[in-house]
């Protein structure tokens, strides 16, 4: 039987404050290596079986009865799976693709060319990968958003091909996910999740064609296998549970506090909800009110766990000096909500994304703001970003000199190679000084 429901509470003057907090961020961050040795298993199966491993797992994890045959997505299933879902679920997908499409196209950076006084002529090109693979997760919820905020920031990016991979259960595949699916142009989609399907992507097979960069969140299997691939394909980012960090004051409205701290909690048992507010009562109404939604709650067994293990609710003196603890948990969503919250967003450093004021709920950045909610988690936040158009585009540079560049910047430049001792890059450059 399930324990009662208990969020944490902690001052922040508290003498073991650092102790319990660390304890208490660290419980979801540390990773399980029981697993390690199964994923790379897996892997060296796919690597070197290719079809013959994959329909094995595909046979075993996926319940699909003939992979060869169906392991590839059909046209006419993305057309039944239309007819099945609601009209306005669809129309929701496609406000939501087209507002995720124009902040990614906002964000495309310019090609640079110029030319400097010494007669270099330098120019620099964005172009797109050839081809990405997009994980669908598939767990115990379906996320088609997931689909729309990993595919269209490569669509954006005008990335030649998207395939995606995406768990079943037995041969079934949620039909908004495949909605999605088509909304965002995605061509390939394939029955098959987990280690089996980073393994597919990164080192192909005879069904599934290698991919330069693997996106999309997933379990702790598909976490694991992109840690293990890193080396032969680029990845998004090693992504966990989901996690927000509200700091929020009395002015506010404590049961909406409640549904964002729950809004990530039913993610996952693994999942994490912290408040930071400078008032004690409205601390104990937040957690009267999670306490009293939960009942009610379809996701209530996963909610509890989460907020039992890894929920938090910090009382602190000064909420506008509280930027100094958001930059160390440097959580994956931030919400601030307080008068004057965008003067101390200047002072944070560590976030995957920051929901500002009482109007902007995380729950709507899942979905529909622009923004692709695959963020960085566990503290990555402090040295990386969210999943955007650069995951998707490289960029060369090609330069160009003059006889007169070589005259003026290569006796500097021959001088350094001296420095390094490296005689031939000193003499490539002196032949040129003394050349006509």
């Amino acid at each position: 039987m399930m324990r009662a429901i208990m969020v944490k509470i902690i001052k922040y003057n508290e003498k073991n404050f650092n102790s319990i907090l660390d304890k208490r961020i660290n419980s979801k961050r540390l990773q399980s290596n029981k697993i390690e040795l199964k994923v790379k298993k897996i892997l060296n199966d796919i690597k070197r079986n290719k079809d013959k491993a994959l329909f094995k797992y595909a046979q075993k994890f996926d319940n699909i009865k003939n992979p060869n045959k169906d392991l590839k997505v059909k046209s006419s299933e993305i057309k039944k799976a239309k007819n099945l879902c609601n009209s306005d679920s669809i129309k929701a997908l496609k406000l939501a693709a087209n507002r995720i499409e124009k902040f990614h196209k906002n964000q495309m950076p310019k090609n640079v060319t110029y030319k400097d006084k010494e007669g270099m002529s330098i120019k620099t090109r964005w172009l797109p990968i050839e081809r990405a693979g997009v994980y669908a997760p598939g767990g115990k919820a379906s996320y088609p958003s997931s689909v729309l905020m990993s595919a269209i920031p490569a669509k954006v990016a005008g990335v030649n091909e998207i395939i995606m991979t995406v768990p079943s259960y037995s041969g079934e595949i949620n039909p908004l996910t495949l909605v999605a699916a088509e909304i965002c142009g995605i061509k390939k989609i394939f029955r098959v999740g987990g280690a089996q399907a980073i393994g597919a992507l990164t080192y192909g097979t005879e069904t599934i064609d290698p991919v330069d960069v693997i996106v999309g969140p997933g379990n702790q299997w598909v976490a694991e296998a992109k840690k293990q691939v890193v080396r032969d394909v680029n990845i998004d980012m090693f992504a966990g549970p989901s996690e927000i960090l509200i700091v929020a004051d009395k002015s506010n409205n404590a049961e909406w506090i409640a549904y964002d701290m729950l809004a990530q909690s039913e993610h996952d048992e693994s999942a994490q909800s912290i408040l930071i507010t400078d008032d004690d009562l409205f601390a104990k109404k937040v957690s009267n009110n999670i306490k009293s939604i939960i009942k009610t709650s379809n996701r209530s067994e996963i909610i509890k766990k989460s907020i039992n293990k890894n929920g938090l609710i910090i009382i602190i003196k000064h909420i506008k000096k509280s930027f100094d603890l958001i930059n160390k948990i440097a959580p994956e969503h931030l919400s601030l909500m307080f008068k004057d919250a965008q003067k101390i967003e200047e002072n944070i450093t560590n976030a995957g994304v920051i929901f500002l004021g009482k109007w902007t709920p995380e729950a709507m950045g899942d979905y529909i703001m622009g923004p692709s909610h695959v963020l960085p988690t566990n503290g990555a936040s402090k040295n990386s970003s969210g999943l955007s158009v650069y995951n998707f585009i490289k960029k060369i540079s090609s330069i160009k000199n003059s006889q007169k560049t070589i005259k003026i910047l290569g006796p500097s430049a021959k001088m350094i190679a001296e420095c390094e001792g490296l005689d031939a890059h000193a003499k490539s450059i002196q032949v040129r000084l003394n050349g006509k």
